[in-house]
């Protein structure tokens, strides 16, 4: 098989099987390619997660696009990216459909039940093997075990992500005196009257300057198509940011729901294309500067403190998502069951998390005879 052919079919599977958000997207996707592949080292993959936090935009969206590059060069980098977006979106889009025609979208909470103990033992296994080729001496576990605390005691990402880098890059440059990088944050603008253009327009300034979670996606929307267009109503935005939750693959696909509710059909499509594009433009850019940020004292710096940050916020969101998905003796199981295949053997982590949405649904039709 190509290398395309290789990154088209991983990434779809991953499109249609990776729940949980963006850290369990990246522990899948560590497995595929470092344990299973063998594409790359932990430590060049870390590099990569690092690199995709310092710009806006979905990060696991982000590192298919990364990997893409990294296997197969330009057309590697679109092809793994679109691989990666278009089955959500599809999916997604469906829902949409369903939504406008009959009021409501179908419930995924049985499906998650048996799915989130397995994404939390994904999640860990990933952030034990990234920490330990990454936290390789005092300085960059501190900025971890920092990094966690900050995240579960409510600060935003991006201010932990930026400040573990200026941390490590101020003890390591002490004596020559290096000044800390500023970073100026982007006002949003607002837009006048809907059009598709306009919808356009809105997806497209949201996918340029977003960083965080789908909980900033979320204030962004609303600021946006609430508040500021009053295009949307509050329980129509929240139906499709948990269509977006719930839904495999990235959760910028909301983008797709709201395209859809606004425009139809060539309202998804271009709400998609919108929020998607400047991450292909933004990766495009860094695969040429990332080479080079290795070999500058400074770059390097910044770059390990944003990792050491990255790998405490993956441990940070693995504390949350267990509190939400262990919640009985058959989740504890299916949460035990999986990290032991995911240690012992190189099963494929979409079939674990077939396996678990299986269960739940079985579970779920269980309770309700």
């Amino acid at each position: 098989m190509s290398r395309l052919g290789e990154l088209v079919r991983m990434f779809v599977r991953l499109g249609v099987t990776a729940f949980g958000g963006p850290a369990a997207h990246i522990a899948m996707m560590q497995r595929e390619v470092v344990e299973q592949r063998g594409w790359m080292t932990n430590e060049h993959f870390v590099d990569l997660i690092g690199a995709t936090n310092l710009i806006p935009g979905p990060n696991s969206t982000e590192m298919t696009m990364h990997i893409g590059h990294h296997r197969a060069g330009w057309r590697g980098l679109l092809v793994a990216g679109a691989s990666f977006i278009i089955p959500a979106a599809l999916m997604v889009g469906a829902l949409a459909w369903v939504y406008v025609e009959y009021g409501s979208t179908p419930s995924g909470e049985a499906l998650l039940y048996g799915v989130k103990p397995v994404i939390v033992a994904i999640v860990a296994i990933a952030v034990i093997r990234l920490g330990t080729s990454t936290l390789t001496s005092a300085l960059p576990v501190v900025v971890a075990l920092a990094a966690a605390s900050a995240y579960l005691v409510g600060l935003n990402e991006i201010v932990v992500l930026f400040g573990g880098a200026v941390v490590v890059y101020l003890i390591r440059t002490m004596r020559s005196g290096g000044q800390p990088l500023m970073v100026i944050p982007l006002a949003a603008q607002a837009i006048g009257e809907v059009s598709l253009a306009r919808v356009f327009g809105t997806f497209l300034k949201i996918g340029a300057v977003l960083y965080g979670s789908g909980y900033v996606l979320l204030a962004f929307l609303r600021a946006d198509l609430v508040d500021r267009l009053g295009v949307l109503t509050d329980q129509q935005l929240l139906d499709a940011v948990a269509v977006g939750q719930f839904t495999p693959g990235p959760v910028f696909t909301t983008a797709t729901f709201i395209g859809y509710l606004l425009g139809g059909f060539p309202g998804a499509v271009l709400a998609t294309v919108a929020i998607f594009a400047p991450g292909f433009v933004f990766v495009a850019i860094l695969t040429r500067l990332l080479p080079h940020v290795r070999r500058w004292t400074w770059t390097a710096a910044l770059l390990d403190g944003v990792n050491a940050s990255a790998i405490g916020l993956m441990a940070g969101v693995l504390v949350e998502l267990t509190g939400d998905a262990i919640s009985d003796p058959l989740t504890v199981a299916l949460g035990l069951v999986a990290m032991v295949a995911l240690w012992k053997t190189r099963l494929n982590s979409a079939w674990l998390v077939l396996a678990g949405g299986a269960i739940g649904l079985i579970g779920s039709g269980l309770t309700e005879l």
